[in-house]
């Protein structure tokens, strides 16, 4: 179910447990992509909100959260900070994709105590992004868009989920969607992996090419309590290209952290 909280003085929408969230031992808390929303993560939390608490955010400026984007990672990952605080889940496993992997991973680096993991999914240490595209938002958005879409999808997978990949971007302002591809461009964490001390489970589709594989095995290599899953046949979307698969790494690897104490 959708629920609003606020923060920063504004409202926060955020998929939670319809029933019984905060009675189970082990949380998630999912955080979408550039220009996304919640709904990114629908077969996850549709199938393991029996399982764990779940709490999908809606970064500031997107799906229905108020407020307006951020133009760098800092910024978004003191906005999860204060989310966090208001839901009052014990020590979850953040779990972002791209944008989000970075939210997560530097949340990580600010706030270890407060975390038990990270899954970060199609990231990086860095996440470059093309000028060319950083450029394109004021001139054809469309088209930007829609490459974004097309190259965010493997092609055997782009006749199911690009119409519906497309018309959730498209929700996005577009100054939203640039200022997120912004915040990543600026994105460098290579100097601080000493300070990230919690186990990190970097995902990736074999596809993907936007964060390609070598940026998740750079996370994996880089960060002493890390491990990689590759996922055939996905690429930038592997939560929603391959879901059972992907859900089954995000359930092992959480069943294999230490129990939760929650206060």
């Amino acid at each position: 179910m959708l629920k609003y909280f606020k923060v920063k003085e504004n409202k926060a929408a955020c998929w939670i447990n319809p029933r019984d969230f905060g009675q189970h031992e082990k949380s998630l808390i999912f955080i979408h992509g550039s220009g996304g929303n919640s709904g990114a993560w629908s077969a996850q939390y549709s199938k393991l909100h029996k399982k764990f608490n779940i709490a999908a955010v809606n970064l500031p400026g997107h799906g229905k959260s108020g407020g307006h984007g951020e133009k760098d990672i800092p910024a978004y990952v003191l906005w999860l900070k204060e989310m966090l605080d208001v839901l009052k889940l014990k020590r979850p496993v953040l779990v972002g994709h791209s944008l989000g992997a970075a939210i997560a991973l530097g949340f990580a680096v600010k706030y270890p105590q407060d975390l038990s993991a990270v899954v970060a999914v199609g990231g990086g240490l860095t996440m470059p992004v093309n000028p060319d595209i950083l450029e394109g938002f004021a001139k054809q958005p469309d088209l930007i868009l829609d490459l974004m879409c097309k190259f965010s999808i493997a092609k055997e997978n782009r006749p199911k989920l690009f119409e519906p990949l497309r018309e959730s971007l498209g929700q996005a302002r577009v100054d939203v969607v640039a200022d997120d591809m912004l915040a990543c461009s600026k994105f460098d964490l290579t100097g601080e992996l000493q300070n990230i001390r919690v186990p990190v489970l970097a995902v990736c589709g074999k596809e993907d090419k936007m964060t390609p594989q070598a940026c998740s095995e750079q996370i994996a290599a880089g960060i002493r309590e890390a491990s990689l899953v590759i996922i055939e046949g996905a690429g930038h979307m592997v939560m929603m290209e391959k879901p059972a698969v992907f859900n089954d790494a995000v359930q092992d690897f959480a069943a294999g952290l230490p129990r939760t104490v929650h206060q």
